[in-house]
């Protein structure tokens, strides 16, 4: 993606190479979220199991196991984006999105007995959702740094929750196409653990492998456009590239400004490799905090169970329908972060969201309890599902992504990041049992969780705002 520098820079240079980026948030979002179509299927393929008593804890495990590549892949973020840079770990991403895709389809692929459930084909299973989720991690890190490397400060809130933006997307891709590869086929009726209606077998024996299928064609998409967008001015700047650095600023932001943000990188970057704590604990705590409450006000539960959720709200189709509409609101409610981020500031946002998402949480539990289904507790889950959309979804991504000075920035993210998927998976996997034990307590305790999310966010967190990548230096300083 050539283009000529100019005297203002390049705005369709840089929408170009954004949208290739944030293909690696659709990825994740695509990845996270297809197993909300595919995992009634699965339980119920692996219940036919001789050799070992498939479980309700187990099967949440097995719809949760990405995530635990998700958190590897967080962990190593780092290392991978200063040590081989942030475009050439997308690269690897995308390659390990291509092979899980394929190899949760046909997991049996040399080794197993095609559609006979075993022990050993469950641990392939799992094995081929974790090498995808390590893609995961590494795009849900190094996507968002991506993007705010090369974004000019102005719009860079904006350009980093078009990253959420293309996450949820991603997600409402994928309810989709769950639904049109279902189409007038039937999930299994399972009740507590047993397989009481197999429907006609279809989503048992085949549905579920075209569902994780489907995503190897926008990974090999992803991986091909890769090849034609350049490494960050910043990266460039770390690893000593000055001039190549300067030509990709002069691209984006003109010649006038392209000398003096280039010297404003290399004032910050002088010293490459800084300790992780040379700026003090507390910026490193918030963003660790921030990350473990993205997670840990329980949106992922939502999102990976939607239709077994509606259906448990009384619903008819199985709720895949009203998954796709949660999708689209989810999409709105993104749009409206990524026009106010700016205008409003993250703080303002988050602590909003906190305060929806609890009303949302709370009014689940109530209906639970007053034995309240249909429309209400649907438009409840909804509500508290676009409260996040609009706050903690994208403008998480956007602090994580620039409140880290320069020199740290890397493996404060990669720490970071790993703790969003460790209780991302933490949240994801209990979810089964906790909500079967009781809807209530499930919603209570994330409800619970926003209140203090929102308390945490009034405290701790800086407003970012309008301010430079290389402003964080000085505002994390110690005296």
């Amino acid at each position: 993606m050539n283009a000529t520098a100019t005297k203002q820079g390049s705005r369709a240079y840089l929408y170009s190479i954004i949208l290739v980026a944030v293909l690696g948030g659709l990825l994740f979002g695509y990845d996270t979220a297809v197993i909300s179509g595919a995992e009634k299927g699965l339980q119920a393929f692996f219940l036919g199991a001789k050799d070992f008593e498939y479980t309700t804890l187990m099967h949440g495990i097995t719809s949760s196991s990405a995530l635990i590549g998700c958190v590897i892949g967080g962990a190593i973020s780092g290392f991978f984006a200063s040590g081989i840079g942030r475009r050439n770990s997308l690269r690897i991403a995308s390659v390990l999105f291509f092979l899980s895709a394929l190899g949760s389809y046909y997991p049996e692929f040399l080794f197993f007995e095609e559609g006979v459930p075993s022990r050993d084909l469950f641990i392939a299973f799992n094995l081929y959702r974790i090498l995808g989720g390590v893609g995961v991690g590494l795009a849900s890190a190094i996507c968002p740094m991506y993007i705010a490397e090369v974004a000019p400060s102005e719009i860079r809130g904006r350009l980093v929750s078009c990253n959420q933006f293309a996450i949820i997307f991603g997600m409402l891709v994928v309810y989709f196409v769950n639904y049109l590869i279902m189409g007038d086929h039937l999930n299994p009726t399972i009740v507590d653990g047993v397989v009481t209606d197999p429907a006609d077998g279809w989503m048992v024996a085949t549905g579920w492998r075209y569902m994780f299928v489907s995503e190897a064609a926008p990974a090999a998409l992803f991986c091909t456009l890769l090849f034609f967008v350049p490494k960050t001015p910043r990266y460039l700047v770390l690893t000593g590239n000055d001039s190549a650095a300067l030509n990709i600023l002069e691209r984006i932001n003109g010649t006038e400004r392209a000398s003096t943000i280039l010297a404003d990188i290399k004032a910050t970057t002088a010293e490459k490799r800084e300790r992780l704590f040379a700026y003090g604990k507390v910026v490193i705590i918030v963003g660790i905090l921030l990350s473990v409450f993205q997670q840990a006000i329980g949106i992922n539960a939502v999102l990976y169970y939607a239709p077994r959720i509606f259906e448990g709200a009384g619903v008819e189709g199985g709720g895949m329908m009203q998954t796709v509409v949660m999708g689209i609101v989810n999409i709105v409610f993104t749009v409206v972060a990524i026009l106010t981020v700016e205008r409003f500031g993250r703080k303002p946002l988050l602590i909003i969201g906190s305060t929806g998402m609890a009303v949302g949480a709370f009014a689940v539990a109530a209906c639970d309890v007053m034995g309240i289904t249909g429309l209400v507790p649907v438009l409840s889950i909804i509500v508290y599902s676009a409260f996040f959309m609009m706050s903690w979804g994208p403008i998480c991504w956007v602090l994580i992504a620039e409140i880290f000075p320069n020199t740290i920035r890397g493996q404060a993210v990669a720490i970071a990041v790993a703790f969003q998927w460790i209780f991302n998976f933490i949240v994801s996997s209990t979810f089964p049992a906790l909500y079967e034990f009781s809807p209530f307590t499930a919603y209570g305790i994330y409800g619970a969780i926003c209140v203090i999310s929102a308390i945490f966010v009034w405290r701790m967190v800086p407003e970012t705002k309008g301010k430079t990548l290389e402003d964080m230096s000085k505002l994390w300083r110690k005296e």
